[in-house]
């Protein structure tokens, strides 16, 4: 039986209860939620579950010191103390990742310089030799988060943030972090039980996610690697079984649309689309927003339009305006949400939302609004509700694609893993 620890998985603003519920979905047991984190208890397996399976985090680390300290030198001797030799040894190159939210220590840099020098000097004491630093490529990365007098050391176990699957070829200017896209949708309630439409694509974020999560395809199979394949500790079997391990994948009978005005993105979302090898199940093409129908009446619309950073304010209230116009038009029985720092354009879309959402896209504010859309008056739309529901307008003009009926191949052919076998390349099967 495997031995159980703590870890911390780390997430965005907003999205710390989607990451819990993930965990307990994984089999994780005494999960708490933190300040853009989730603490949890398992063993070396669901780690490796952790890694490839979590759709909202955006690193795992496995603590191994937890103390308190009032300067760099109390934090320096602490970790001299550690016994390093469990984790590493003189061949094994290392990195330091420091987070500060301290009036105590006020320079993440020194932090860093000292913790470094700790390890160091752990393995000069002993062998006369220090292990390497690398910044990058390190075969050891070693988390250290301080918060307020609290220091928590820690081995990140993913390596390069989660948030980057491997699908990616191409993107549009500040496309949505991935792992933010996957929290948006899983807010959304967004199951695969219906079409998906995204009139402003851009890369194709959302599409890809929304196809992941609606065949099941763990968000980590696309990766190169992760950092715990490096650990001294590393179970290439038990990794392995859960890398080939494709029980779960599910059957998506519905379709996803997206659209662009610009050609750049279309092509960008294209590309991405093709190396998540997922084009059976999205079909992406350039066309102005005000264009696109629903595909069906109950069909789910998500979008991340332009925030107003680039484009002049009145282009962007015009651009909202138009969102909203479409939607009330063109998606009558649909459930929009759209996501945007920009609270005076949000206005100018036209619609009272239903629910408000508060997240972080970068270190920005944001609002994730839902939008119930109906035909005809809201009224009449409110009293339907409360009693028997109006049946849904049916929109002229459905999109051409056609979903197929079951999913006929795995995103990749993924073999065995071992030490030395290499992730399936980016490039289309």
């Amino acid at each position: 039986m495997l031995k159980e620890f703590q870890m911390i998985a780390k997430t965005f603003k907003g999205l710390e209860q989607v990451l819990a519920d993930e965990l307990q979905h994984l089999g994780a047991h005494d999960i708490k939620t933190e300040r853009r984190a989730v603490s949890f208890q398992g063993d070396k397996r669901l780690m490796y579950k952790a890694n490839l399976w979590l759709r909202t985090a955006s690193r795992v680390l496995k603590p191994v010191a937890v103390f308190r300290a009032k300067d760099a030198d109390e934090v320096y001797e602490a970790v001299r103390r550690i016994d390093w030799e469990q984790y590493m040894s003189l061949d094994t190159s290392f990195a330091i990742d420091a987070t500060v939210y301290s009036e105590t220590f006020t320079h993440s840099r020194y932090v860093t310089y000292r913790v470094k020098d700790a390890i160091a000097d752990y393995f000069t004491e002993r062998y006369q030799k220090r292990p390497n630093v690398r910044v990058d490529g390190a075969d050891l990365i070693i988390n250290v988060h301080i918060s307020h007098d609290t220091v928590t050391v820690s081995l990140d176990s993913s390596g390069e943030s989660l948030h980057k699957r491997g699908w990616r070829t191409g993107q549009t200017a500040a496309p949505i972090n991935e792992a933010l896209a996957a929290g948006l949708l899983l807010l959304a309630g967004w199951k695969g039980d219906r079409d998906l439409v995204d009139p402003m694509c851009g890369s194709g974020t959302f599409l890809i996610e929304a196809a992941m999560i609606a065949l099941n395809i763990p968000p980590g199979i696309y990766r190169q690697g992760f950092a715990f394949e490096k650990w001294k500790d590393f179970d290439a079997a038990l990794f392995g079984e859960l890398y080939n391990d494709d029980s779960e994948e599910s059957v998506f009978s519905h379709h996803i649309y997206g659209s662009d005005t610009s050609f750049y993105a279309v092509r960008a979302a294209d590309n991405n689309v093709r190396s998540a090898n997922l084009q059976k199940y999205i079909s992406v093409r350039q066309c102005p927003m005000q264009t696109v129908q629903a595909p069906s009446p109950d069909c789910l619309l998500i979008t991340n339009p332009p925030y107003g950073e680039r484009l002049e304010p009145k282009d962007i209230m015009h651009l909202y305006s138009e969102l909203g116009t479409a939607l009330k038009h063109h998606f009558a029985g649909a459930t929009a949400w759209v996501i945007s720092s920009n609270m005076e354009a949000l206005k100018a879309v036209g619609l009272k939302p239903s629910e408000k959402v508060k997240v972080l896209n970068g270190d920005l504010d944001c609002l994730f609004l839902k939008y119930e859309l109906f035909a005809g008056e809201r009224k009449q739309y409110l009293h339907n509700a409360a009693g028997q529901p109006a049946k849904p307008q049916t929109p002229k003009g459905r999109l051409k694609t056609q979903a197929p009926k079951q999913r006929q191949t795995r995103p990749d052919n993924r073999p065995a893993t071992t030490k030395n076998s290499k992730r399936p390349s980016n490039n289309p099967i």
